[in-house]
């Protein structure tokens, strides 16, 4: 099923009511989603133009090509819940079904879909999904299971991690520079680091007990950024000196930072989802500022995860407003 470009939705440069006199614009444009009320997120850029999604709960893949507009669905089995999806470099979409306990695997050459399911009945929901530096392992989240997982891609055989603390929930996860994998555990004040190698988990207390990270991004030098979801804040962890720093958003406590992502000059952007519009926001480590602010055109509802094509420059994000969004952060270097 294919839809056109009737549906795109463009503004740049919009400025936000208390983002700061200096604070900077993007350009952000929205295409509309047709299947209503599916709540399209996790949008991931294969290319600049090829743009893979999920109908969370309609339970769908889709594909965008955004130079044409055009929206092809692929439907999967009835209360799959998909969560999330990645796309590999030889173009195989694999998604969390975050309902029926299975990592999916779909070819868009040959069209088939491959379920591969847990081994243990308490992973009961797959969440977030992340590739290794080799694409030899998929590396993920089961946020009601409390556990992270490991599948690896060429055997299918999937390994589990239970957290070290209870309905801890872990949520958000990032790959780091010496290849350790980080995760946020929204259900307590914590991050988790898990040794590739070994399996090895550690947990690392953040230094306010209120403090709910939802996501999470991990910098080419080893820093950890996290967005605080009930506070209102943006924090660093750097696990060479064990120190943190925060930095309340503009939007005040209420404002929800969730969707985050980092891009490859080393700033961290996110999206205060607590307001109406939503405001996507850029934070500069170097100057220790937020320097940019923009409302989602269609208002964004939640903005849930974001994910930085780097040759196009553009970080992609879907909203529950029923739009997949692209805002371009950097210069396209393709």
């Amino acid at each position: 099923m294919k839809f056109g470009l009737a549906g795109a939705f463009i503004a740049l440069g919009v400025m936000v009511a208390g983002g700061g006199a200096s604070a900077e614009p993007v350009d952000i444009r929205e295409w509309k989603v047709p299947f209503a009320e599916s709540r399209p997120r996790d949008p991931f850029a294969y290319e600049a133009g090829s743009i893979w999604f999920v109908g969370q709960r309609t339970g769908y893949l889709a594909h965008l090509n955004a130079a044409t507009g055009d929206i092809h669905k692929i439907d999967l089995k009835e209360g799959s819940g998909p969560h999330n999806l990645i796309v590999g470099s030889d173009g195989v979409v694999w998604y969390a079904g975050n309902k029926t306990a299975l990592i999916g695997r779909y070819d868009p050459t040959t069209e088939e879909i491959e379920e591969i399911a847990m081994p243990d009945p308490a992973a009961r929901d797959p969440h977030t999904l992340i590739f290794d530096e080799n694409e030899e392992n998929i590396w993920f989240t089961l946020q009601g299971a409390n556990m992270i997982g490991r599948l690896n891609i060429e055997t299918r055989k999937v390994d589990l991690v239970p957290s070290q603390t209870e309905r801890s929930r872990p949520y958000g996860i990032k790959l780091a520079p010496d290849g350790s994998i980080w995760a946020s555990l929204f259900g307590a004040p914590k991050l988790a680091q898990l040794d590739p190698e070994t399996m090895a988990l550690r947990e690392i207390e953040l230094p306010r007990e209120t403090i709910r990270p939802r996501r999470l991004e991990v910098l080419a030098d080893g820093t950890v950024w996290y967005v605080d979801y009930a506070g209102g804040v943006l924090g660093r962890y750097n696990p060479q000196t064990e120190k943190f720093a925060e930095w309340p958003l503009p939007q005040g406590e209420g404002s929800r930072p969730y969707g985050m992502a980092s891009d490859s000059e080393g700033r961290v952007w996110m999206v205060a989802t607590g307001v109406s519009p939503n405001v996507f926001l850029g934070f500069d480590p170097a100057s220790e500022e937020f320097f940019s602010a923009t409302d989602i055109p269609s208002g964004g509802g939640t903005v849930r995860h974001m994910h930085y094509h780097e040759t196009s420059g553009a970080v992609w994000f879907g909203a529950d407003t029923n739009y997949v969004g692209r805002a371009i952060v950097t210069a396209p270097t393709e």
